[in-house]
C-alpha cells in the first residue's frame, strides 16, 4: 500500500509536470511569429459560421504547410483605413506581428470617401507597421459601376498607389475570381459565403507566401 507522504510526493510531482506543460505550451504560443489582420467585416467573417472565414481557413493552412505563424485577427466590421489607423499602433505594440495584412478601405468606398484621404491613411499604416518592424500586405478592393468610372478608378488606383510607394506586397483584388458571380455573396451583395472563403484565402496566400519564409519540412 503507497504511504501518504509518498501519494502527497507523487501529486506534487503531477501538478510541478502539468504546470511545466502549461508554461512549455504558452512559451511556444508567444515564440510564434505573429500575422496580424487588421481588416473589416470580410476579414472578421461577418455573416459566416464559426470558424469558416478566411482567417481561419490561414491558420490551417499554415499549421498544414507547416509553417509556425499564429494569426491574430484585429478586424472589425464596419471600421475604415481612418478606424485601423487609429488602432494599429496598440495592436503593434501589443502582438509585435512579423507580418501584418492591412485589409481596410471597402468601407471607405462605399460611402463615398475621398481617395486622398484613404490613401493617406494606408499610407500611414504600411510606414506604423513597417518601422515597427513587420512586413506589410496591402489588400486591394474594388467597387460596382455604379459609382461611376472615374471613382471608381480611382479608388481601385489607391492601392497600387500605396503598395508602390512603400514597396510592400498587394493583393490587387481580394474577390479576383468571383467577384462577379451572386452565389458567391450574401444577399447584400457584399459580404461573400462560407464556400468563398477559401478563394479568398487562395488571393491572399499567393502575395503572402514569400512573405512567411521557409516553411517546417523544407528546413
Amino acid at each position: 500500500m503507497t504511504s501518504p507522504s509518498s501519494f502527497r510526493s507523487a501529486l506534487r510531482w503531477l501538478a510541478a509536470l502539468a504546470a511545466a506543460l502549461v508554461c512549455s505550451a504558452a512559451f511556444a504560443q508567444a515564440a510564434a511569429p505573429v500575422i496580424l489582420v487588421v481588416g473589416d467585416s470580410i476579414s472578421a467573417g461577418y455573416g459566416l459560421p464559426r470558424g469558416a472565414g478566411w482567417t481561419t481557413l490561414l491558420q490551417q493552412r499554415l499549421e498544414t504547410e507547416h509553417y509556425p505563424h499564429r494569426v491574430v485577427n484585429a478586424s472589425s466590421s464596419g471600421d475604415t483605413a481612418a478606424g485601423g489607423r487609429a488602432r494599429l499602433a496598440a495592436l503593434l505594440a501589443q502582438h509585435h506581428p512579423a507580418i501584418t495584412i492591412i485589409e481596410l478601405g471597402g468601407n471607405d468606398g462605399l460611402r463615398g470617401g475621398n481617395p486622398d484621404t484613404l490613401r493617406n491613411n494606408l499610407d500611414a499604416m504600411a510606414a506604423m507597421a513597417q518601422k515597427a518592424g513587420s512586413h506589410v500586405l496591402l489588400v486591394g478592393m474594388r467597387l460596382p459601376p455604379n459609382y461611376g468610372p472615374a471613382y471608381v478608378q480611382r479608388f481601385e488606383a489607391t492601392f497600387a498607389e500605396v503598395a508602390k510607394a512603400r514597396k510592400i506586397a498587394l493583393v490587387p483584388f481580394l474577390f479576383e475570381g468571383f467577384g462577379e458571380d451572386n452565389a458567391m455573396f450574401q444577399q447584400d451583395r457584399i459580404h461573400p459565403v462560407a464556400a468563398a472563403q477559401p478563394k479568398l484565402l487562395d488571393n491572399v496566400w499567393r502575395e503572402l507566401r514569400p512573405l512567411l519564409g521557409m516553411s517546417g519540412k523544407t528546413r
